[in-house]
């Protein structure tokens, strides 16, 4: 495949790896939803609690970074394959758990949290293995189809989740998301084959040790965290403008409309980038795309309805491509033995950099107002975007030397 020709669905759906861990996503994201939508509900059930019942709901997302930062070398020490099957299967039991053993609020949010401790390391063999299944190009243009799948899958996901607590209750949901990751299970053992760990076990002090020494390892070398910086910034102003739709429009029902279409617009971004701009320009396009993510909130100083927010936000999240962008570089950046810790690091750097961008808007928020709040979060977004142009720009990048 010539490296300046943007990859094909064809190609890339040719892999039967590829496939079966494109299904196994897209079950697992789903499967997610569902899952965190009926706790919160069955946890507002018991208590009548709204604090509860959102503490439920992000329950599974908060043990991320103790994970990220302690366990994720586990991704690179075990086969890969037995690492996801396992991920699956403790979701299975998890759900199980929650639906039929009458367990108390507390012992809930307990499980959800410690089980969670391991979300980081299943992601991340998931990710690293992505690159030895798909080559080249390839490997960028999966990328972005699973993030049109996981847009796709979180609003699938929320929407069936609905339609089980209506019909059967939250109990029945959660039943439902375990039926829906052991298939994922079944489709992984039987679909993959079965490689070998990245990285040998030495006797080094078990894995804590060595994810903080590979996380260490990582953060100190400035290409790597000039790429992950790039990486995290400009999606933690989006998040925090995000965060302000619901209290700026006053209501579920309408931010919903508005976070659907900002999901749509991600989905439209990573399909138009990843299938039909080529390598070359697809990395010159990260600078001004990251712009994008934090221009169009600045059109709420004119304090747009429900429609102009929604083609806004739909805009702004379409920006979101700019990360297809750094992923060769970011791949080529790290050694291929840390490759799933150095990808864990990435995803987890992520999920907190959203927490931490919706708590810092929200006191914004608080002291101002929601449309204030949005459009400094906007403006935040372009400023974070031009200071780190030099890690946006393409340009070559020797791999880290190999005694990682």
């Amino acid at each position: 495949m010539s490296e300046e020709r943007a990859a094909t669905f064809g190609e890339v759906f040719a892999v039967r790896e590829f496939r079966v861990l494109f299904g196994s996503f897209a079950l697992f994201i789903a499967g997610e939803g569902i899952k965190m939508l009926a706790l919160s509900v069955l946890v507002y059930a018991e208590t009548g609690s709204p604090g509860l019942s959102a503490a439920a709901y992000m329950a599974g997302w908060l043990p991320h970074i103790v994970g990220g930062m302690f366990l994720l070398s586990l991704a690179d020490r075990l086969p890969p394959r037995a690492v996801m099957v396992v991920g699956e299967l403790v979701r299975v039991v998890v759900c199980l758990l929650l639906a039929y053993a009458g367990l108390p609020v507390w012992a809930m949010l307990a499980l959800v949290l410690v089980s969670g401790l391991f979300s980081p390391v299943f992601g991340a063999a998931r990710n690293a293995l992505l690159p030895e299944v798909l080559p080249g190009d390839a490997y960028v243009l999966g990328r972005s189809i699973l993030g049109v799948t996981s847009a796709g899958a979180q609003i699938a996901g929320l929407a069936v989740g609905g339609a089980f607590l209506a019909m059967t209750g939250p109990r029945g949901a959660l039943a439902a998301t375990a039926v829906l990751s052991a298939a994922a299970a079944v489709v992984l053992r039987f679909g993959l084959p079965d490689r070998p760990a990245r990285a040998a076990r030495a006797d080094d002090g078990g894995a804590v040790r060595t994810t903080l020494r590979v996380n260490r390892l990582l953060l100190t070398d400035r290409r790597v965290r000039g790429l992950l910086m790039a990486s995290w910034l400009p999606v933690l102003c989006l998040a925090g403008a995000e965060a302000m739709i619901v209290p700026y429009l006053h209501g579920q029902g309408q931010a919903g409309v508005v976070l659907a279409a900002a999901a749509g617009g991600m989905a439209v971004g990573e399909f138009a980038v990843g299938r039909f701009v080529g390598p070359a320009l697809r990395e010159r396009l990260s600078l001004p795309l990251a712009v994008l993510l934090g221009l169009p909130w600045l059109g709420f100083l004119a304090a747009p309805g429900l429609g102009w927010a929604a083609a806004l936000a739909a805009m702004a999240a379409a920006g979101l491509a700019y990360q297809l962008g750094l992923q060769r570089r970011f791949l080529e950046a790290v050694p291929e033995h840390v490759r799933g810790q150095a990808f864990g690091l990435l995803s987890t750097g992520l999920m907190t950099g959203q927490a931490a961008g919706a708590a810092l808007v929200g006191v914004l928020g608080e002291v101002f107002s929601p449309q204030l709040a949005i459009v400094a979060a906007g403006g935040a977004g372009i400023l974070v975007a031009l200071a780190l142009a030099g890690a946006l720009r393409p340009a070559p990048v020797p791999p880290l030397r190999a005694g990682a």
